[in-house]
């Protein structure tokens, strides 16, 4: 049998700028699907608290990036994925993923959705609600993931397992999402820092 030459690894690339017209074409200004993965994570049957959830990304010196693409993944408000072993029923049209890009001039991003419950862990340990966040954008090689907690989960937060593997204390604020006043439906803000200070904590998944 013959031997094949060993393959070597590509070199790895940056999402590069036509990362949105691939993935996120709408919000590029093309028009090919006649529905986008979008904004709304949860879908107009899912029951429990409807919420929206704005921030920025920024770089080191503080600065907006605006070519980010992030993707969402979320229980529903009992708790359940939508996954054949997301732990229970889901309500109808209730996908519990999403995607969006930051906009072009302010590097804003959104998106609805209602406000998870908490879900099962390793080893049996509640975790507190939150939102699995990964993003990508031009200079970064690899996706980093990140968690959305809420800090009105004051108590769920406190016992969280995966919060109390953060060491520093004075970190795990940058996982908190703040909900903001406002008319309406409620709003939470959650910026991230990809360096520097207040750099948001990222996981190695």
């Amino acid at each position: 049998m013959q031997k094949l030459p060993y393959l070597h690894e590509t070199p790895s690339q940056t999402a590069g700028p036509y990362v949105h017209i691939g993935l996120a074409p709408g919000a590029a200004g093309f028009d090919i699907y006649e529905r986008e993965l979008g904004h709304d994570i949860a879908g107009p049957h899912a029951k429990g608290e409807r919420i929206r959830i704005e921030g920025v990304v920024r770089d080191g010196t503080g600065s907006p990036v605006k070519d980010v693409l992030i993707e969402a993944w979320q229980a529903n408000a009992a708790g359940h994925y939508a996954h054949p072993e997301g732990g229970g029923a889901v309500e109808d049209g209730f996908r519990g993923w999403g995607r969006v890009i930051t906009d072009f001039d302010s590097g804003a991003w959104a998106f609805d959705t209602v406000k998870p419950g908490p879900v099962p862990g390793r080893n049996g340990k509640i975790q507190a609600p939150h939102i699995t966040l990964w993003l990508v954008a031009r200079g970064i090689n690899l996706g980093l993931t990140t968690r959305l907690y809420f800090d009105d989960e004051t108590a769920a937060n406190a016992s969280d397992p995966v919060l109390n593997l953060i060491e520093w204390e004075r970190r795990r604020p940058t996982l908190i999402a703040r909900r903001v006043a406002g008319e309406g439906t409620p709003l939470y803000r959650f910026d991230m820092r990809l360096q520097g200070e207040d750099e948001t904590v990222f996981f190695e998944i």
